[in-house]
């Protein structure tokens, strides 16, 4: 008899869920992971600690306040990276305990350690100490997520050329710094770091950035990126970076050469997998470390499962707790719904985009006819009283059956508010049933009464000219 039903390899958000998921239908569950990892990349260098370093960032700087108080407005002169890192490590430290709690609340057995594999069903575990330890089970979930991938050509120090997780270790605020990179991650960084005074040059070799989002909403983001001199060098490509006494040089192909104190990388992210030994297990992953799965999470054996961003897109702590539930369901054999594909994307960039659905540029794609209603914050009274003149809500509405085809939001608290539009899709409802709801007021919810109005009175046009 193997020592556990089901045995998780990482505790991220992917395998904590599945881990409690499991324990929750009765089964004998153990979860591996590092001790100072207890909650994942997460927790500790990825979603939690950057999230709670933009609060700290808006906080200090009192950016958001300046369209009412005036733009010399700050809440502390000279922010200094204890400042910023004080409220980080509190979240961390608090998170950690919830999630040690939780697992420890449902008999979940937390090894310290790492894991690789022996067989498709033993683990050796490696414990701090150096000793190992074999554990069996009859299924298991690798969740071991990512690291930031690193470019051969260019010698990171961690100080002054460094990647995503470096960013959290700075000594100082740096005066200048160079982002490679104008994906989600990049671009969250650039717009803090540019919230800070710091003079940011990003570095893109595609024509534009974060192209899965409204091209509006893009535009209104670089506009407000440009007047915190921000920086863009679309379609470039870095050829080196130099480490000099007085900061870095980065020279891009075209010949252009950008001085800064310090360079950051975000060039996407690598599945650690290279020390599981996947082949004992008769797995293998692809040149990115990620692992492949089917629509339950399964690996190419059956017992064995892989969840969060370990197996790639969308790689989103919201969706990774989702797989991993799924995967511990199907493996107790627990009727199981499909993950709904309406996922709400959110970007925590200063000011905040999320979106539920498509773009106004897939629809035009695919040929699918639609309407646009739009809300402006400084239309609202909650946007006055917040002081978010630039905010903005969008509906994309079906002239056939007045469903919503997208929501699209830019400005203060645009990561809540879109769950309003994905209910509503997800239940198949209606702008009308917007254009008839009674929401609180002043809110910022509103917006979708105001784009709603919008939205059927440009269709109430075509009718008339129709008739």
């Amino acid at each position: 008899m193997p020592d556990f039903d089901m045995l998780v390899i990482g505790s991220g958000p992917g395998g904590q869920k599945a881990a409690i998921a499991a324990a929750k239908l009765g089964r004998r569950v153990a979860v591996v992971d590092r001790p100072d990892m207890v909650g994942g990349v997460s927790i500790h260098t990825g979603t939690i600690p950057s999230k709670t370093l933009r609060e700290a960032v808006l906080y200090l700087t009192g950016l958001t306040q300046r369209d009412l108080y005036g733009q010399s407005y700050r809440l502390k002169d000279d922010i200094t990276v204890a400042d910023l890192t004080a409220r980080t490590q509190h979240v961390v430290g608090r998170e950690v305990d919830v999630i040690r709690s939780q697992l420890s609340r449902n008999h979940v057995s937390l090894y310290a350690g790492t894991g690789r594999f022996v067989d498709p069903h033993t683990i050796a575990l490696r414990e701090v100490t150096g000793h190992e330890r074999l554990l069996t089970a009859e299924h298991i979930v690798i969740a071991t997520g990512t690291r930031p991938a690193r470019p051969d050509s260019v010698e990171f120090d961690g100080r002054t050329i460094m990647d995503s997780d470096n960013v959290l270790a700075l000594e100082r605020v740096p005066r200048s710094m160079v982002i490679v990179g104008a994906g989600v991650i990049g671009m969250e960084y650039a717009s803090m770091f540019a919230a800070l005074g710091s003079k940011i040059t990003v570095v893109e070799k595609r024509a534009g950035m974060l192209d899965m989002c409204d091209v509006e909403v893009i535009e209104s983001l670089k506009y407000h990126l440009r007047d915190l001199a921000v920086t863009f060098r679309f379609g470039e490509t870095v050829a080196a970076v130099e480490r000099h006494a007085r900061g870095t040089l980065t020279i891009l192909e075209s010949g252009k050469k950008i001085p800064a104190d310090a360079v950051m990388y975000s060039a996407g992210r690598q599945g650690l997998t290279d020390e599981l030994d996947l082949d004992k297990a008769g797995l293998t992953a692809d040149p990115r470390g990620r692992i492949t799965v089917d629509e339950h999470y399964r690996t190419e054996v059956p017992h064995i499962y892989a969840v969060g961003d370990v197996i790639g897109f969308p790689a989103l702590a919201a969706t990774s707790m989702e797989q991993g539930r799924s995967a511990a369901y199907h493996a107790c054999g627990e009727p199981v719904g499909r993950m709904h594909n309406l996922q709400p994307i959110g970007i925590y960039t200063i000011p905040e985009i999320s979106f539920v659905g498509r773009t106004e540029d897939q629809l035009t794609e695919d040929r699918v006819p639609f309407e646009v209603g739009i809300s402006r914050y400084r239309e609202l009274a909650r946007g006055q009283i917040i002081g978010d003149s630039h905010g903005m809500l969008k509906l994309l509405v079906s002239p056939e059956d007045r469903t919503l085809l997208g929501v699209h939001c830019f400005g203060t608290g645009a990561t809540e508010l879109i769950h309003i539009g994905q209910s509503v899709m997800g239940c198949g409802g209606t702008v009308d049933y917007l254009v008839d709801a009674v929401f609180n007021y002043p809110t910022l919810a509103e917006s979708y009464k105001v784009a709603a109005l919008d939205a059927t009175n440009r269709l109430r046009q075509i009718d008339r000219i129709g008739d």
